[in-house]
């Protein structure tokens, strides 16, 4: 028999939150087991799901929707589960949202024809609110399906500057095989799926990654959209793993390769200070790396790296902006999107500690979220992708 948490619910006067997990291991109990904890509340306007991979994903959203009935429900697979109880690698967070106070569109695309179409479709959404004065735009990716940056294109394209993005891409347990995005009862693949929250309330979001770059910087002499060909004129994986004085194992082993690589990002120089890059793999025929999301050729990058009282740091940091955005009032529920790099780093008495931190920060609010291969945050100009990265987003 699984674990079923206790719910977790927040009320303001006119809306709420409230979240339900399950580790049950039969999916379809699952979905009920999480569903029925988090839509606790009336007028229900979204449920948000966040689930390990390993499940029977078409049975699981069975479950769900045999409580949700026609409440909106959008979601993805994980990397590992995060809910005010604590982590989880093997389960089910649901998240719900409801009260008048809320106004929900959701929206799902297939990005076939590129990621910065999809979302531009999805961010269609936004523009179906009606008159809210506190908006956002979340959005759940293909975390292995190009590269993502195109996702905050797509949707700034619609939208401008005028609603923030935030989200995460779905993850396969570090498997690097397949994700899987959810809409409705539907299990999707190579999709975008997005709600644009209306909220009478105010909304904050913090971002904060805690690594720092260390050593001398390399130049992207050779790439193609996120895979990186050559660095100073060298193989790209010879030279990375030179660089680090990688052990053997690392050289030849994918598995071995993507563990090993989840902790050594890469920097790239911006004006505004360095983007992480979440080196995903290699490909060890033509000794080049794969980002999540593109390094430009010409660019400087040098190798990241982080600890657990950084990593930490930069949790706190990410919780204290979020709050802030709240204008002084209570946070009702917070999302998290998480790095599983910074996970990596963590080890698991670090994540405990993490989410700790979280739910701390949340004050008895409901808190859900999940381990990613990006995160989406952006609040102001067009640069929004983050990898390695916490994202906390905070209604009030």
């Amino acid at each position: 028999m699984g674990i079923i948490s206790a719910p977790s619910a927040a009320r303001a006067k006119t809306q709420w939150t409230a979240t339900g997990s399950s580790s049950n291991p039969d999916a379809h109990s699952a979905g009920v087991e999480a569903a029925s904890a988090a839509l606790s509340g009336d007028e229900a306007k979204l449920l948000v799901v966040f689930s390990s991979e390993t499940y029977d994903l078409p049975q699981l959203l069975a479950g769900i929707h045999e409580v949700a009935g026609d409440v909106p429900v959008i979601g993805c697979t994980t990397a590992g589960e995060i809910a005010a109880a604590g982590p989880g690698s093997a389960g089910v967070v649901a998240m719900a949202v409801g009260g008048p106070g809320f106004d929900v569109r959701t929206a799902s695309a297939s990005a076939d024809a590129g990621l910065r179409e999809a979302s531009a479709e999805v961010a269609m959404s936004a523009a179906r609110l009606e008159s809210s004065p506190h908006r956002v735009l979340l959005v759940l990716s293909d975390g292995l399906g190009g590269d993502q940056q195109e996702v905050v294109r797509g949707a700034y394209s619609v939208l401008g500057a005028q609603v923030p993005l935030v989200g995460g891409c779905a993850g396969d347990g570090l498997k690097m095989k397949a994700t899987w995005q959810f809409y409705g009862q539907r299990v999707l693949k190579n999709s975008i799926v997005g709600a644009a929250i209306g909220s009478q309330g105010p909304i904050g979001i913090g971002v904060e990654h805690g690594w720092r770059a260390v050593g001398d910087p390399m130049v992207v002499t050779a790439s193609e959209g996120n895979r990186v060909l050559a660095l100073d004129d060298q193989p790209a994986l010879s030279a990375y793993l030179k660089r680090l004085g990688a052990p053997l194992a690392v050289h030849d082993d994918a598995d071995a390769f993507t563990h090993f690589a989840m902790t050594h990002p890469l920097g790239l120089s911006r004006r505004g200070g360095d983007e992480v890059r979440f080196v995903a793999g290699a490909d060890f025929a033509d000794g080049s790396l794969n980002c999540i999301a593109a390094v430009p050729q010409g660019s400087m990058v040098r190798i990241m790296e982080g600890d657990s009282r950084s990593v930490l740091e930069a949790t706190n940091v990410a919780c204290e902006n979020a709050l802030s955005g709240l204008r002084g009032r209570a946070p009702l529920g917070v999302l998290a999107f998480d790095c599983i790099a910074r996970k990596g780093v963590l080890g698991d008495e670090g994540i405990v500690a993490e989410v700790e931190r979280i739910a701390t920060y949340a004050a008895g609010a409901p808190v859900a979220g999940f381990y990613t291969y990006g995160e989406f945050a952006r609040t102001h100009g067009l640069n929004g992708f983050h990898n390695q990265t916490l994202v906390v987003v905070a209604f009030a």
